[in-house]
Formats: structure tokens, sequence, C-alpha cells
């Protein structure tokens, strides 16, 4: 086996659209891949010194909307544009917009699906950033991504993941297992 030394390599990295107000009202969303599932309801992001950090100082409350094939190019832009420097990021996004009804943030509705969140506590707050720990108040699935059993269909969403070693987007696959099960096999 090849050794790399230490790297930010921990994968399927999620492609996280963060949505939040700035402090003019108007909406603003970064890209974040440095999150995931901290407790059965509550998830974390690692935050550094962003406009959306910023907006999460003044006001505790955010989406998140995972990002598809279908809004990589947006969602990359707003990863790489500052609301500090590009007011009108959104607008050329093409998103379409609706306020939350659980949380002070907005809702884009190009996405298949959103978490609306508050944040519970910052971990390690410095100048640089810090860590949220956020509760998930609701999720908000579209009706198109809903499967026969009622729930979410997560591979008809095409979620795609960050590639850190080669700084792409890959799209996730088909099924190819059942969980809590397939491991009885072995029992």
């Amino acid at each position: 086996m090849k050794s790399f030394g230490q790297k930010p390599w921990m994968v399927p990295q999620p492609v996280l659209i963060i949505g939040t107000y700035n402090s003019d009202g108007t909406p603003n969303a970064m890209n974040a891949a440095w999150g995931g599932q901290w407790d059965n309801k509550e998830i974390i992001i690692s935050m550094g010194a962003h406009a959306t950090t910023e907006n999460l100082n003044r006001c505790g409350e955010f989406t998140i909307a995972f990002a598809t094939k279908e809004t990589l190019v947006a969602s990359d832009y707003v990863g790489i544009v500052s609301a500090k420097k590009e007011r009108n990021k959104i607008e050329k996004t093409g998103w379409s917009i609706t306020k939350s009804a659980n949380v002070n943030a907005p809702v884009f509705t190009n996405f298949p699906m959103t978490l609306e969140c508050r944040i519970l506590r910052k971990i390690d707050e410095s100048e640089e950033g810090y860590y949220i720990v956020a509760e998930i108040v609701n999720i908000l699935v579209d009706e198109n991504y809903i499967s026969s059993d009622g729930k979410p269909d997560i591979e008809k969403m095409q979620l795609i993941t960050y590639d850190p070693v080669h700084h792409g987007y890959i799209t996730l696959g088909e099924r190819v297992g059942n969980a809590f099960s397939d491991g009885k096999k072995l029992i």
C-alpha cells in the first residue's frame, strides 16, 4: 500500500449548500463539504470565516440542501464566490427561493431534499471559524423524489459527493445492498 500522510480525504463528503439570510435580508448560500451526522437528530459542520458564518452568528438558523448532478454548476459557484464580494450571487444561480416555514432561512427549491436547522452549540470558536452542531428541525423533500413507500428516494436524487483527492464531484450510485441485513449472512 502507498502512504500519503495526513490529508483531508475522508470520503464520501457530501456537497452541502448552506442557506442563510444576509444582514440586508437577501438570501445567501455557500457550498460546504466538511459536514455530517452528529447524532440522531443533529448534524455538525466545520465553518471557516465566510459571509455565511457572519449570518449564522447573527441568526443561528439555516437550511442545508444536498447538491445534485443537476445543480452542480451553481452549487460549485456558490462555493467559489463570496457574498462579501458578489451581493447578487444567488441571482446568478437561477435558483428558486422560498422562505422556510420552520426556521429563519431560505429554501432553494431546485434541490430534492433540504434540512431546516437550528444551531445548538458552537465548538472551538475563533476568528478562523468554528464547528456548529445543529438540530434538524424538519426535512423537506420534493414530491418528485418520494418513493412508493412514501419515503425519500435517495437514488433518484442523483446526489453528488466531493472528491477531495482530485477536487471533483462524483454522482452517488445505485443501491448495492441492504443495511443491517446483508451482514447476517455471516452470522
